[in-house]
């Protein structure tokens, strides 16, 4: 009786955790979808308030009656020949046009036309040469971050509006429009990051099922591995979203995309360890529950260790001077433990809801149970196949292994410093062809100094001349004056009009023109030297300007990274150490992740400059490949590791190398290739920050699982012995290795030692 009363509150929980599961993909699924209308996408909203561009802008918007953010219209004929006056006519046409534009997707409280959200009159601007037009369309940039009705962005939908208004004016007038500018800019970089919530899902998705359908052979645990990471990735875009709509946490287009391949990457990984322990189990177990239950016992620790490593080690993100930095340490930890809840209670709970008929869930290749199954140590030989043969090869020639590894990946990390990660201009973001980058090429060869947003100068009013002469004279200034009465109203410059500036607070404003465009790396060393020069002539002169965000944004990026890395390094290892119960073996672990990491990335350097000719990197690329290396890559070296303590505690340290590499082996791997398929999906976005990010990561993952964990660790674990696990009791009581006569090289003398 008591037995049919556990079975049912068995079932009820196993229903009970379904239930709820489904109830939150329903409502996360939907949060999920919506997560790109709590998107901000702006590197200034990145910058703390200390920052000397964010104080220039906080203080510059008090010398303009309204801020603009333009969007700028070029028009070239579709031959390269001069502009007639028919198509200048076309153009003013345009010009005229655009104010009534409907803005689509406004509601009832939006601005229902371009009209409501314009600044100043669109006017057209034909180049000196004749071979262009320009109509600058002054947006209020005070709205531009607003959202619509229909969830999306006002910015992106007011330039739709203007393409659409060009291609119908337009028409057969031969000419060709570009919309770029800051605006342009924006509202491309929205479009490049709209397939985060479906295509890349889908990409993943797909990959991780053709993966796990060659990893089971099964037509039905494929599916329940997949359900998993979708509904804990429902889980995580629900809590996600509710935070960043709140203003919590500041999300953008990257971190969601890192949102999506970490949490179906870890949710995938977990599941494959449970399932493999669990198939393990029922050789051992008759009942599947019971068989389910030692699994998990297994499982829980070093999965709880690896989700903990990986929370930790981007919280430490949390430091970083940029919010969009800080911001995704609190996303991927979201992600990460919505990816361990969905694997120790989702996943269980479908395994086992067939009941005792559960270990259909492997058919056709379904475990059978056997009896008197005492020693694992015929089931590992038997079962593990190649990797037994990997696992004898390893142990035989373990010190020969470990130092060839180890010269390979040091040859291979030796190429970092030649990785350029200063920074790329705004126009190197995107890796397809965009209106806004060819536009402002078009503006660069027709416009002199058209479009350029200027670097803003403020300085107090007694050195105004001392400033002022002083930026006229830096290299890559084409012309500044101080902003007068006039001017701040859309007037001639101060220079011209003959007229005193305009004093705010004992404050005058500088604008200064580069010859670069404002979002290109020229334009940010121009500044750089442009803010030295202006400090040596007044000490209270700053800097702003788009130029400034960029600079002060890849300063905060390179700070982050002197200061971030070895805080990941103290906690990973402090994680290490308290798990494996040593010292020697976490420092060794934790030196082995880092020269892979170390090799992925000189790996990339060399083929991101020579072979996909790459424009350099964002200091932001090498910090989040660090922290998702050193805290995903460490994850397949404590898998390995817990259960190579768990057999050594049996067998001895070198005989529990070979079993936990030959049990380990197989799941390990498939949850590498799992993982780095995931994160190689993020190449499909085109934007060059999560191309290089997809591939030194996935490259890495590959490194870790491959080379790092099958050949490195279990070889130089197995040529120092016990000694590995100093100071814990195991190394000081493990003698089973002095009768290991599969010892390797090193064997005599780790036991002399530990002797």
């Amino acid at each position: 009786m008591l037995s049919k009363k556990s079975g049912v509150l068995r079932g009820l929980v196993i229903v009970a955790a379904i239930v709820v599961w489904l109830g939150i993909g329903g409502i996360g699924g939907q949060a999920q979808g919506k997560l790109s209308s709590v998107q901000t996408n702006d590197a200034g909203a990145s910058l703390p308030t200390s920052a000397e561009s964010t104080r220039v802008d906080g203080l510059a918007s008090e010398f303009v009656d309204t801020e603009a953010l333009p969007a700028l219209v070029v028009l070239e004929s579709d031959d390269g020949s001069p502009l007639t006056p028919e198509q200048l006519g076309a153009a003013d046409d345009l010009a005229q046009a655009l104010p009534a534009q409907p803005v689509p997707g406004a509601g009832t409280g939006d601005p229902q036309t371009l009209a409501d959200v314009l600044v100043g009159p669109v006017v057209v601007v034909p180049s000196e040469d004749g071979l262009a037009a320009l109509l600058t369309v002054p947006l209020d940039a005070g709205s531009a971050g607003n959202t619509l009705a229909d969830g999306e962005g006002l910015t992106p939908a007011v330039v739709d509006a203007v393409r659409g208004a060009a291609d119908d004016s337009l028409g057969d007038s031969g000419l060709v429009a570009l919309v770029t500018g800051p605006a342009g800019f924006v509202a491309d970089l929205v479009v490049a990051f709209g397939g985060i919530d479906t295509v890349l899902l889908l990409v993943a998705l797909v990959a991780v099922l053709l993966i796990l359908a060659f990893v089971y052979r099964s037509p039905v645990l494929p599916f329940i591995v997949i359900v998993t990471a979708v509904l804990a990735l429902s889980l995580a875009g629900l809590v996600v979203y509710h935070l960043a709509d709140a203003g919590v946490l500041v999300l953008n287009g990257q971190a969601q995309g890192i949102l999506s391949i970490l949490v179906v990457g870890a949710s995938v990984d977990y599941s494959l360890l449970v399932v493999a322990r669990y198939r393990e189990e029922l050789g051992r177990v008759r009942d599947p529950f019971d068989a389910l239950r030692t699994a998990l016992r297994a499982s829980v620790e070093p999965i709880l260790a690896s989700a903990g490593t990986v929370i930790a080690g981007l919280l430490c993100l949390l430091l970083s001077d940029l919010a969009s930095n800080r911001s995704l340490g609190p996303v991927a930890a979201v992600g990460i433990i919505a990816a361990f809840l969905s694997a120790m209670t989702f996943l269980p709970a479908l395994l086992l809801v067939a009941g005792r008929r559960s270990r259909a869930v492997f058919w056709p290749r379904v475990p059978a149970f056997h009896e008197q199954v005492d020693d694992r140590v015929d089931e590992v030989s038997a079962a593990g196949g190649l990797w037994t043969r990997v696992a004898r090869f390893v142990t035989r020639h373990d010190r020969p292994v470990w130092m060839v590894t180890a010269l390979v990946l040091v040859a291979a990390a030796a190429f970092v410093p030649t990785l350029d990660a200063d920074g790329t201009g705004e126009g190197d973001v995107f890796l397809t062809q965009v209106d806004s980058v060819d536009g402002e090429q078009v503006l660069t060869e027709h416009f002199d100094g058209l479009g350029v947003q200027p670097a803003i100068v403020l300085a107090p009013e007694a050195d105004l001349d001392a400033v002022l002469s002083a930026a006229q004279e830096v290299p890559g200034i084409d012309d500044a004056s101080a902003v007068t009465a006039a001017s701040a109203q859309g007037g001639p410059p101060g220079a011209s009009a003959g007229e005193p500036p305009l004093v705010v607070d004992g404050t005058v404003r500088i604008d200064a023109l580069t010859s670069a465009p404002s979002d290109s790396q020229e334009a940010v060393r121009t500044v750089e030297e442009l803010r030295a020069a202006v400090r040596a002539a007044s000490d209270d002169a700053i800097v702003g300007g788009a130029a400034a965000q960029r600079l002060d944004t890849q300063d905060a990026g390179t700070r982050d990274l002197q200061v971030i890395v070895p805080v990941v390094l103290v906690v990973v290892l402090l994680i290490l150490m308290l798990l494996l119960r040593s010292v020697l073996s976490a420092v060794l672990l934790m030196a082995a992740n880092i020269l892979s990491f170390g090799a992925a990335l000189g790996v990339s350097a060399i083929l991101f400059e020579h072979v996909f000719g790459f424009p350099g990197a964002d200091p932001t690329v090498p910090l989040y490949a660090f922290c998702f290396l050193v805290a995903l890559g460490v994850d397949y070296t404590i898998f390995l590791m817990t259960r190579v303590r768990e057999e050594s505690l049996v067998h001895g340290t070198r005989e529990g190398v070979v079993r936990g590499l030959a049990v380990t082996g197989s799941v390990i791997t498939s949850a590498g290739i799992v993982l780095a398929a995931t994160f190689a999906a993020l190449g499909i976005i085109p934007l060059l920050f999560l191309a290089q990010l997809a591939f030194i990561v996935a490259f890495g993952v590959l490194l870790d699982t491959i080379v790092v964990r099958s050949l490195l660790v279990p070889a130089l674990v197995h040529d120092l012995g016990p000694v590995v696990w100093w100071p814990s009791r195991l190394a000081r009581t493990d003698g089973a290795d002095e009768a290991d006569g599969g010892a390797g090289t090193g064997a005599r003398t780790a036991d002399t030692v530990s002797s």
